[in-house]
């Protein structure tokens, strides 16, 4: 995404203001908004990472005096001191301003009725999908996570046409929903999918369970939530709010921008941002910028749908390994579902990588031949050899929230 100069206007404006928190005031001692006038110039600002958050916690990153706060999100805080975010009344207009543009991209109109499943409280997702449909006006259906049970009694007597949940609990409720063979009595037409990133088996199997057309949609918890990209109706990556936030996407180990078409990490600037305001924020998302224009119209740039994060390579024997090779290498597999983990272990002096998958087939014969099918379509795609383990459908887990699908168990 190129700068120009009324990008550049408010990136100054937004170095102004990100400097009355004490983060930002720490972070870029010695740097004025007056020096950023050009896009060199912007890109020898230093970046900010996830560490640097939680760094600030509890709420080191906030710009504004205390009164003007109206709400506080967070990350999960799982893996160590969360994030805390803080949001003034008009960031949470934004917020949902994006969101209801998020809704009219992939055609939800007042008309709908819009089944809400990630979850509620301190993470953004339930009440930023919440937020969008008022904003819409459309009914909202605010089940948050869990109880399946519940969740496709709604979906019947409540006749929801719009699902919002993550690929993983997308998936959960599809197989439900065919495996109670209730899927003449299912009303769905859109889903709205985000949080983690998915494979083209895992969207066809989605699509095709719950008779929905799929949507990806983007966000993170530090940079409003869910709700600053979606697909459109020709699913040729996600349109990013540019009015509201600016991107690049670098290398992830030079931190130079990567060339035009070429996978590298997300990062992230706001515009408008009030209460965090983010700069130069590395997301660690794995996409590419998408060239030319939108058959849809739209005029908003793109990025592709993500692939993975950088923190979530790995590397074996010298070759990095991410979730989206691993899809890629798995789609052209016949037999193989969408389901699979990778576990990595160090044992006898070497790397040993177990690729476990998902099949409908049954018979040992023919297991084995499946086997060693993905093992030689491993070998090629990646560089590594693989020892492949068939699994029956549904055997590996499901979740709510995000799934874990590479595991590295040698250190």
């Amino acid at each position: 995404m190129r700068i120009d100069e009324n990008i550049l206007k408010n990136i100054r404006k937004n170095i102004r203001r990100a400097k009355k928190s004490s983060f930002y005031k720490a972070h870029f001692a010695g740097i004025e908004a007056g020096d950023i006038t050009s896009e060199k110039a912007f890109q020898s600002l230093p970046f900010t990472d996830k560490d640097d958050l939680r760094n600030a916690y509890p709420l080191g990153l906030s710009s504004v005096k205390d009164e003007s706060i109206v709400r506080i999100h967070s990350s999960s805080g799982t893996t160590g001191t969360p994030v805390i975010i803080p949001y003034t009344r008009k960031d949470v207009e934004d917020w949902a301003e994006m969101f209801k543009r998020c809704y009219e991209t992939a055609g939800v109109t007042r008309a709908d009725r819009i089944h809400i499943t990630p979850g509620y409280g301190l993470w953004t997702a339930g009440i930023g999908f919440q937020a969008g449909a008022e904003k819409l006006g459309a009914m909202a259906v605010p089940l948050g996570p869990g109880n399946t049970d519940k969740q496709i009694k709604v979906m019947i007597d409540l006749k929801t046409t719009v699902l919002c949940a993550t690929s993983s609990y997308a998936l959960l409720l599809a197989e439900e929903i065919e495996k109670r063979g209730v899927k003449d009595r299912i009303h769905l037409k859109r889903a709205l999918i985000g949080s983690e990133r998915w494979g083209d088996k895992m969207r066809r199997r989605i699509a095709g369970e719950l008779g929905a057309e799929l949507f990806d949609i983007y966000g993170l918890t530090e940079v409003y939530g869910p709700g600053i990209g979606i697909s459109c109706e020709y699913a040729c990556g996600m349109h990013m709010w540019s009015d509201y936030l600016y991107y690049e996407i670098i290398n992830p180990k030079t931190g130079k921008i990567a060339p035009e078409g070429e996978i590298g990490e997300i990062v992230i600037t706001t515009l408008r941002k009030e209460g965090a305001p983010l700069i130069r924020y590395r997301t660690h998302d794995l996409s590419r910028e998408m060239p030319g224009d939108c058959p849809c119209g739209l005029a908003y740039p793109r990025i592709d749908t993500i692939v993975g994060r950088s923190d979530d390579m790995v590397k074996v024997r010298g070759v990095m390994i991410y979730p989206g090779l691993v899809d890629e290498t798995l789609k052209g597999v016949d037999g193989v579902s969408s389901e699979y983990q990778v576990m990595i272990d160090h044992l006898n002096g070497k790397d040993i990588l177990t690729l476990f998958f998902e099949t409908p087939v049954t018979g040992g014969t023919e297991i084995k031949t499946l086997e060693k099918g993905v093992e030689a379509a491993f070998k090629k795609q990646v560089g590594l050899t693989a020892d492949a383990k068939a699994t029956s459908m549904g055997e590996l887990p499901r979740s709510e929230k995000k799934s874990t699908r590479i595991f590295d168990n040698r250190y």
